[in-house]
Order: structure tokens, then sequence, then C-alpha cells
């Protein structure tokens, strides 16, 4: 054959050839150390990782899931405050620091001459503001004393209560004994008088049917 035939032939393939190599993709990527790479392969992406929210007592009625290790502190060392009108601003001061820290809690409230009866069977006495951290009593408000109880009891140093958390509110520490009832008679009929069997003009011989 003909050399120049030849090459009429082969050139159109080369180029052919060539617009494929030069219309080839390559794919740059960088991997999480910061190396960069190119190929002609595209990069495999991993999936995201699903994070696994906490199961905790009370999230199936619609409450936010709180993190695990909250969940456990409150499992093995649950916070009690007692407070009452008679402690002022130490009260308020002892639930804003609660708050604040987000150690979550019951507010249990002293008013009654039987809830300070209950206080003092509890603690010794019914001042105020009273707290109990699992089996502790802390008697009056100490910030410093109470952060130290917190961090052995394992609660975070820094609020991990999720969004929207809300605190339970305060309630009595006792409730109120039910009135009594007022005894009530049953009303006895009045006795119907008895009917005599004497004789009247109409009836002689005084006969009852």
């Amino acid at each position: 054959m003909n050399p120049t035939h030849s090459l009429r032939f082969l050139l159109p393939a080369m180029l052919l050839l060539a617009q494929a190599s030069w219309a080839q993709v390559i794919y740059r990527s960088v991997d999480p150390n910061g190396h960069v790479s190119y190929s002609d392969q595209p990069p495999v992406v991993a999936a995201p990782a699903r994070s696994m929210a906490v199961e905790t007592p009370g999230s199936a009625d619609g409450r936010p899931a709180l993190p695990y290790g909250l969940t456990q502190a409150m499992g093995q060392y649950p916070v009690t405050l007692y407070t009452g009108p008679q402690c002022g601003s130490s009260c308020s001061a002892a639930r804003a620091m609660l708050v604040s820290r987000g150690v979550p809690f019951n507010e249990n409230t002293v008013t009654t001459q039987q809830d300070i009866d209950v206080l003092k069977r509890i603690g010794g006495d019914n001042g105020q503001p009273f707290l109990t951290i699992g089996g502790q009593q802390l008697r009056g408000y100490s910030e410093g004393d109470w952060n130290k109880y917190l961090d052995a009891a394992g609660y975070p140093l820094i609020s991990q209560l999720p969004p929207g958390y809300r605190f339970a509110p305060a309630a009595p520490l006792t409730q109120p004994a039910p009135e009594p009832r007022a005894e009530t008679r049953a009303v006895e009929p009045a006795a119907t008088p008895a009917r005599t069997s004497a004789p009247t003009p109409a009836n002689p011989a005084g006969i009852q049917f």
C-alpha cells in the first residue's frame, strides 16, 4: 500500500484518540490531612455519621433526650431543692445557680406546718435553702460547696441541656390533708299511728282488712 494512503487513514484515527484523551475528566480530591491527589476516578464520599441520641426517661413523651452522662448523674444522684417564703434572696440565688449550670432538679416548697415537720424529719431542721444530692444534704446556700458536690456527683460543669428544656415547676412538699366530711344521719320516717280496731258507728264490730 502506498505510504501516503496509510498516513491518510492513520491521521484521523490519531486525532480521535487525542480528542478522547483531552476530554477525559480528572478529579481532584483532598484527604482529611490536607493532601491533594488527582485521579480519573471520582472520589468516594463517605456517608455522614449517624448521631445516636440517648434515650432517657421521659423522652418518649415528647421531651428532648438528655446526654448520657447527665442522665447517669440524675439516676444515681437526683437533686432536690427545698425553698420557702422566709429564705428570700438565698433561695432565688440557689435556684438560679442550678438552672445556670444545667442541673435538672425538683423543687419542694415549705409553707405549712406539715411541710416544716416533714423537712425536719428529712434534714434535722427547717432551714432553707436546703439541697439534697443523692444522700448528701447541704444546708444553706454556698455556691462553692454546692459546685464541689455536683462535680463529685458527675454533673457537667457547663449546661448540656438541649434547647427548649423546661425545669419542673415547684411543688408543695406535702399535700394538705383532706377536710373531714360532715356526718349525715338518715332521717327516720315519722311513725305512722297504729290503726286501732275500736268499733265505730259504721263498723260496729271493729273488723280490719
